[in-house]
């Protein structure tokens, strides 16, 4: 066991690395730093003291890669690489373009994040899970078929629709929850009801059909027939048999997910004014802030990596065969 989980770590850190070359090479490569400065400066016409007092400012006057006026190790030390990427692998951010402390607003925005990711994962995955086993049960059915079309019919439609039709309907018309902000502590609970609820019926029509896909697939299987051959009802094969042996998929969904959860939801936040991390991503993408798109986008990587090693240690657990592949 441990040893299946450290060559998974270790088939991890060369795509980690990958990952922050290509962004380095994206934000310092593809877009310069002389670019970068005139952006943010924001001016048609930008001297060039002025880009090059921006770019001292914020240390993208240094050569990328190598520092051929430097002494020693400082001739890879002191240059853009080292200085803006190499501590990403240690989760050290830095400061943004306007001098805040970004792991600093990572800690207070991740909690807005997760207190709306976490609930609307929870209970769709119940809600989805529940439907598709009631289409299952009564499949080749009319009711089948209802859910069949219910469910196209609502992943058709686009999440926007969701967002901005329940804060009219609910927010505004019916007033039972506030139409967007954010409160700490419980105060914050009926502020993240609509959101969850969006989250969840936005997510049913793909979720119950992948998931009642799934377990069709089971139920058509030899071990189901010999269950049901043995007096088990309809009801029992499911929960007991089926639903096991589906694990693996499940959690494939399931944990893959989980570190994107934390990184929040860019378009939902965004709309209910919540101080999450999506919104943080957003307002600095509006502000051309790059060294918060450029820490966010490695942090996204490193947590979406970090959520497949999950998944493979996940399955030694659902099937121990697993760990001898």
């Amino acid at each position: 066991m441990i040893q299946y989980i450290i060559r998974r770590f270790l088939y991890a850190f060369p795509l980690l690395m990958g990952v922050n070359i290509l962004t380095f090479i994206l934000f310092f490569v593809v877009n310069s730093p002389d670019d970068m400065a005139r952006m943010q400066l924001g001016h048609k016409h930008v001297t060039e003291q002025a880009v090059q007092n921006w770019k001292h400012q914020h240390g993208y006057d240094l050569p990328l890669l190598w520092n051929e006026q430097a002494e020693s190790d400082k001739k890879w030390t002191e240059t853009i690489f080292y200085k803006k990427s190499i501590g990403l692998f240690l989760f050290d951010f830095g400061l943004s373009d306007s001098g805040r402390n970004i792991a600093t607003d990572i800690k207070q925005r991740m909690w807005p994040s997760l207190s709306i990711a976490i609930p609307s994962l929870i209970v769709g995955l119940l809600v989805n899970i529940s439907v598709a086993l009631m289409m299952v049960l009564f499949r080749n059915s009319y009711l089948e078929f209802s859910s069949i079309v219910l469910c196209v019919i609502l992943m058709s439609i686009s999440s926007l629709f969701y967002i901005i039709g329940g804060q009219f309907f609910i927010g505004k018309l019916l007033r039972l929850v506030p139409v967007s902000g954010y409160d700490t502590g419980l105060s914050a609970i009926k502020f993240l009801i609509l959101p969850v609820v969006i989250s969840v019926v936005s997510g049913i029509g793909s979720g119950a059909r992948w998931y009642r896909t799934l377990f069709l697939e089971e139920v058509e299987k030899d071990y189901v027939r010999t269950a049901q051959a043995k007096g088990l009802t309809e009801t029992q094969v499911l929960f007991k048999h089926v639903l096991k042996n589906t694990m693996i998929p499940i959690l494939t969904g399931v944990v893959a997910i989980l570190p994107l959860l934390f990184m929040g939801s860019l378009i939902m936040e965004s709309f209910f004014s919540i101080p999450g991390l999506g919104s943080y991503t957003i307002d600095a993408i509006n502000r051309q802030d790059f060294a918060i798109v450029r820490s966010m986008v490695f942090l996204g990587s490193a947590l979406y990596i970090f959520g497949l090693l999950l998944t493979d240690i996940s399955y030694t657990f659902a099937d121990p065969r697993v760990r001898l592949s």
